[in-house]
């Protein structure tokens, strides 16, 4: 039979919900929380939380409250199958006064003996973040009463919902960045290094990137790269091909071979992420410096007593943009003693209301043959850096006297 509730009891059930306390609870204590005083709240047997994975657009059990097993066996639904699928991809609440197997896809909830169910979306803003589902052992007619109050319950949820994935999104992208981002550069003969990174985004990291390995024929390999975008699906991306140029090195003789090879991979695993990458390849003797360049801007060479300028190299197209028309080519600097070079992402030189030339002259007053970390520290102070809105990647690399 359809519940009907009284005006008192309407306000307690909705004070039960909004209690103050609640915010005091991280969020695992606050799902936990609202699915107890739910399931008080409407007299049900059962009550579960499943959040949207939105890379494999599926519902994964992430509370519950007499459906335990489901969240331990790691359920998961795709947007539009079962019950709690229909409520997602309807985004609106679902009533199933009878239950029965083709309106459900977890096997557990007919194993409990779940006769009706309720279930409402769970969003933030325009967002999907999941759905919220009660459910009774003997059957039951939910009402307007119960649907309002369950939406009240969501809301609470959604913005629970929403603070754990974006903690989980930091905390991958942070761990991401410890694994990928040199934290210190190696200490090679001949040579002395320095890097910065600066994320233009909140997650505190981007798609930027660099890189320095010995090769085993006393080659020294230096990378600096870029991937579109921001956050962790850029960072993953960017790993990706990090991992790719460094197993490539290996194999090649040259950069532009290795890039070729990294630009059929990003082409066929990586489609639709534009990729800039410089591989420098410095000589044992580090007099000599082969460089190729996709999409990249050029580094900068200063010399002691003149003034910086931009290398004069090929530059082929990003990866991954399509078939090649001719080979990638590889450029030869000449780095003498005491010369240094700046490679660096267009972070550090382009403006919105610039054109990227007023940004590479700046760049070119601040270079000088300096120590390395005295050069990093110069352009990242000086080239207006400090509040940047995109990724910043700078690594200096100056032959030992």
């Amino acid at each position: 039979m359809t519940r009907s509730i009284n005006d008192d009891e309407r306000l307690r059930r909705l004070e039960a919900v909004t209690d103050a306390t609640l915010s005091r609870l991280d969020v695992s204590d606050l799902l936990d929380e609202l699915l107890d005083r739910v399931r008080d709240l409407l007299g049900v047997d059962t009550a579960a939380i499943l959040l949207l994975d939105g890379h494999a657009r599926q519902l994964v059990a992430t509370a519950a409250k007499g459906l335990e097993e489901e969240v331990r066996a790691g359920f998961r639904v795709p947007v539009g199958h079962g019950f709690a699928g229909r409520v997602a991809a309807t985004r609106r609440p679902v009533r199933l006064p009878d239950v029965t197997a083709t309106d459900v896809v977890n096997p557990i909830l007919l194993e409990k003996g779940v006769r009706s169910l309720l279930g409402v979306p769970i969003v933030a803003g325009p967002d999907l973040i999941g759905v919220l589902h009660v459910g009774t052992l003997t059957r039951r007619n939910f009402g307007d009463d119960d649907v309002r109050l369950l939406e009240l319950v969501a809301d609470r949820a959604g913005v629970a919902g929403r603070i754990r994935a974006d903690k989980l999104d930091l905390a991958a992208a942070l761990a991401l960045q410890r694994s990928l981002l040199p934290t210190q550069l190696p200490e090679v003969p001949g040579v002395e290094m320095a890097a910065r990174y600066v994320p233009g985004h909140s997650s505190g990291i981007g798609g930027d990137w660099y890189d320095v390995f010995t090769l085993p024929s006393g080659w020294l390999g230096v990378v600096i790269g870029d991937v579109s975008g921001h956050g962790l699906a850029s960072a993953v991306v960017m790993g990706r091909i990090r991992s790719a140029l460094r197993a490539y090195a290996l194999i090649c003789d040259t950069p532009a071979e290795a890039l070729s090879l990294l630009d059929r991979k990003v082409q066929h695993f990586e489609a639709g992420n534009l990729t800039t990458a410089l591989y420098a390849m410095i000589s044992p003797d580090r007099g000599r410096v082969v460089v190729s360049s996709a999409g990249h801007l050029c580094p900068v060479i200063a010399e002691p007593g003149r003034p910086a300028e931009l290398t004069e190299i090929p530059v082929d197209p990003p990866l991954g943009v399509g078939p090649r028309i001719r080979p990638r080519r590889n450029g030869t600097i000449l780095l003498p003693p005491g010369g240094v070079l700046l490679c660096y992402t267009d972070g550090l030189v382009e403006r919105r209301d610039q054109i990227i030339d007023t940004g590479l002259n700046r760049l070119l007053q601040l270079v000088r043959a300096a120590p390395a970390e005295t050069v990093c520290a110069t352009v990242m102070a000086d080239a207006g850096v400090t509040r940047p809105t995109d990724d910043v990647a700078v690594l200096a690399v100056r032959r030992h006297r």
